[in-house]
């Protein structure tokens, strides 16, 4: 059955799940969303050479050729906010491939909007930065905020971490003027969710952001670094 396939480059099947969730009901009843885990990694990414591991398990797997063996597939989405291994399989596969974190950037980046990053992994501050310049957005980055302590401990305790990334995205737009501010991360998909409903800035989730652009690509009508969505309004202070 034609689907969109989900990759987390992590070995947490429950992060897996939570982010095919979230996709599903973005996508709703249009495309069929089927989630694929690492069998080996990290169950979260957290350091440089973790990111570097999922890439390599990303692009090792045994996905389908180009070609008409890999009709099923409709999509990729790449749904770790590094986008490890998603270049590779843009020059592998036929079909649109979308990491999150290009997705989301790019989202918060329309209007002319200037973005931060909210999220609890400083030791990828390196290579978030250098994606922001990679995808040529640096002129529209206000930076890049952190919580604090371990991420996988904040990880076990929900409550916390929305608390503690709401405070990071507020230090975005207070201390640095973002104007849009982007969860970096598929872990924090749920905490994305409720803080995008809860705050009265944009806050941009990356699973979503990721799922309304390949929908655009899918719909013939664009590439997943042009897709305009919908805007809302950035109060004036």
């Amino acid at each position: 059955m034609p689907h969109i396939l989900l990759i987390n480059p992590n070995t947490s099947r429950s992060t897996t799940q939570m982010m095919v969730d979230i996709a599903r009901a973005t996508l709703g009843d249009d495309l069929e969303i089927r989630g694929l885990t690492m069998a080996r990694g990290v169950p979260m990414i957290v350091e440089e050479a973790d990111l570097r591991a999922a890439g390599d398990a990303v692009v090792a797997m045994d996905l389908p050729s180009p070609g008409p063996a890999g009709a099923d597939v409709r999509g990729v989405i790449v749904g770790a906010f590094g986008d490890p291994g998603a270049d590779a399989l843009r020059r592998r596969l036929a079909v649109p491939v979308v990491g999150i974190g290009e997705a989301a950037m790019r989202e918060a980046a329309q209007h002319g909007r200037r973005f931060g990053i909210a999220t609890t992994t400083p030791l990828l501050a390196p290579s978030i930065e250098a994606n922001v310049r990679r995808h040529g957005l640096e002129a529209s980055f206000s930076g890049v905020r952190f919580t604090r302590g371990d991420p996988r401990m904040l990880g076990l305790d929900p409550a916390a971490l929305e608390t503690m990334l709401a405070d990071a995205v507020q230090a975005c737009v207070d201390a640095d003027g973002a104007q849009a501010v982007v969860i970096g991360g598929g872990p924090l998909g749920n905490a994305a969710q409720a803080l995008s409903r809860r705050l009265a800035i944009p806050v941009i989730s990356p699973v979503p952001a990721a799922c309304r652009s390949l929908l655009r690509v899918l719909a013939g009508s664009g590439s997943p670094s042009d897709f305009n969505p919908p805007f809302k309004e950035f109060p004036e202070s």
